[in-house]
């Protein structure tokens, strides 16, 4: 039975955890791979997603050049099923979906996190962002119960695990992904390490390391360009051969299914 291509959804409730930034870039790094990618931005007003991929196809034209890239949509209606439409028409002939959505609670979001094959949840380390999958006690730091956020996903991949053995449906595959590691204070980071690797054990989600704050994100964002496009960026700093590293350590970190002989390692164009 065909499960179809597989399901990879940036979503988090709160905004400004660099989920657009991840995304485009998971997808981009995908391509460059030779994995066929969708796109889906869910996010009909700030589109960031959509924006960036057409800002990249616009490059390309401009500069008579190939990138790989992923095929894109917006979707901005309300209904469920016309989303579901769009997913396998655009899913059709691909190996990967990749779905943005926004960062507020959101019907549509729910629908495809539900419906995800690797759920990513991009976090920021502060208990700002980690409230949204788990409330701590306020001396000990110690897990005091489940965000609703975090029982929807809990439900979601429990069905999912009866219908993996009912009709070889995917195993949800939950990456919680700190992003921004950098600006956290060394206590605070160590109560977050406490407070993740006790709530992981309960929830079942994976910890992956993400990506730093830096100014080179925002800047390529007019191109559409990534840090992977190795040739077409110009000459980069050492920061920014770093920032390529952690781009491919969070690649391999998702343990996504490439299409044949998966490697070890992913090997990326252009990644020191």
């Amino acid at each position: 039975m065909s499960t179809g291509p597989h399901r990879i959804v940036f979503a988090n409730e709160k905004g400004g955890t660099g989920k657009s930034t991840t995304a485009v870039h998971v997808a981009v790094a995908l391509a460059y791979q030779g994995a066929r990618v969708a796109a889906i931005d869910l996010d009909a007003r700030q589109r960031t997603m959509h924006r960036y991929l057409e800002n990249r196809a616009e490059t390309q034209k401009r500069r008579q050049v190939a990138l790989p890239t992923a095929t894109f949509a917006v979707y901005g209606g309300d209904s469920t099923e016309e989303l579901d439409q769009l997913t396998e028409q655009l899913g059709a002939d691909h190996d990967f979906i990749v779905f943005d959505t926004p960062g507020r609670d959101d019907p549509l979001a729910r629908h495809v996190a539900t419906r995800a094959d690797t759920l990513v949840t991009p976090l920021n380390d502060s208990f700002v962002d980690f409230d949204l999958i788990g409330q701590v006690d306020a001396e000990t730091f110690k897990v005091r119960r489940l965000s609703f956020y975090a029982e929807l996903i809990w439900e979601a991949r429990k069905k999912r695990a009866m219908a993996t053995i009912k009709d070889a449906r995917r195993e949800m595959d939950w990456v919680v992904v700190r992003n921004r590691t950098g600006f956290t204070e060394a206590r605070n980071q160590r109560r977050i390490d406490q407070a993740l690797t006790e709530l992981s054990k309960r929830v079942g989600f994976r910890v992956a390391s993400g990506l730093s704050e830096r100014v080179i994100y925002r800047e390529l964002f007019p191109s559409g360009l990534t840090l992977l496009d190795k040739g077409h960026l110009g000459e980069l700093g050492t920061s920014h051969l770093v920032a390529r590293q952690e781009l491919r350590t969070l690649v391999a970190g998702l343990n996504l299914p490439m299409p044949g002989a998966a490697p070890a390692q992913p090997a990326l164009d252009g990644v020191a």
